[in-house]
């Protein structure tokens, strides 16, 4: 997804360090380590074993060049210096779904295929399920879940529907209640999509893992690295499009105020004007690419 513009916008050069925060089958890894020889190197993070066994595979001509950690990246600092990396001259944040995620239907991430309601990047870490949520929850609970990080604007329809007719447990059976629900499809959209999203991100806390993260990728960034992250939904590139915003801005302070005291300086500073989208061609070869948003930063 956005490869060439993500080479672009990481700089990659030659003997550089890089971070790829989210490796999945390590098809950019591949890409930023093929673009650092002879001496790059790297390190990947993923919560999910299986992509990381096959990015290994992938990336096992580059040696001791790629570092591979099966974890979560919202533990950046700790996995980083384990590690023993001081500093990288980029780091990537591809918060997207991988294909081998939505492929494998026993991991419940897609509505387009019978599988169990799951959700989890990582199983054997994790214990709250999507089939928990829609089972256990609150008729309440879900729909300000679905709502909150859906976006779904039928949220208490849905929520009422998932009530009535649990217990759920498989994928399907759930699209098929949201899109009864809803009144049926409108357009190209499956009418589960808000849902399933909205299940996804609670179940393994995306949006407190990417606030998280962002602060210890600006640090362990070097002067001159890039921060690149490709988000897929609003609320995802809201948080970093206002983290950025807070970084470049430099004092916060109210302008009534004699003398700084809130300590805040320039950290980083925004590439380019606005998010780089996918081009025509891409998204043509690869529809789901249509609403990823990719925005570049630079350390100051």
């Amino acid at each position: 997804m956005l490869l060439a513009e993500t080479l672009a916008a990481l700089n990659v050069h030659p003997s550089g360090s890089y971070v790829d925060c989210t490796l999945g089958t390590g098809g950019h890894a591949q890409a930023i380590l093929e673009k650092a020889q002879p001496d790059g190197r790297l390190l990947g993070i993923d919560a999910d074993s299986t992509a990381l066994s096959i990015a290994a595979q992938r990336l096992d001509r580059f040696g001791d060049a790629a570092i591979l950690v099966n974890g979560n990246f919202e533990r950046l600092r700790e996995i980083a210096m384990t590690a023993g990396w001081q500093s990288a001259d980029g780091i990537l944040l591809d918060l997207g779904l991988s294909t081998l995620e939505l492929a494998r239907r026993e991991r419940g991430f897609s509505f387009q295929a019978e599988g169990p309601l799951d959700m989890r990047f990582d199983p054997h870490r994790q214990r709250l399920t999507a089939e928990q949520i829609v089972n256990d929850w609150s008729e309440s609970q879900i729909a300000e879940a679905l709502f909150r990080y859906g976006e779904e604007r039928k949220s208490r329809q849905i929520a009422r529907a998932i009530v009535v007719r649990r217990p759920i447990r498989s994928t399907m059976e759930l699209a098929r209640i949201v899109e009864q629900a809803v009144g049926g499809r409108r357009g190209r959209t499956h009418p589960a999509t808000r849902t399933f999203q909205a299940l996804r991100i609670v179940v393994n806390h995306e949006l407190k893992a990417l606030e998280t993260v962002l602060p210890q990728a600006r640090d362990l960034l070097a002067p001159g690295g890039r921060l690149v992250v490709i988000s897929y939904h609003s609320l995802e590139d809201r948080i970093v499009k206002n983290f950025l915003r807070l970084e470049s801005g430099g004092c916060i302070c109210p302008p009534h105020l004699p003398v700084c005291v809130c300590g805040q300086t320039t950290r980083l500073r925004p590439v380019g004007k606005g998010a780089i989208m996918p081009s025509e061609a891409e998204i043509a070869v690869n529809p789901s690419s249509r609403s990823a948003r990719l925005r570049v930063a630079e350390k100051v």
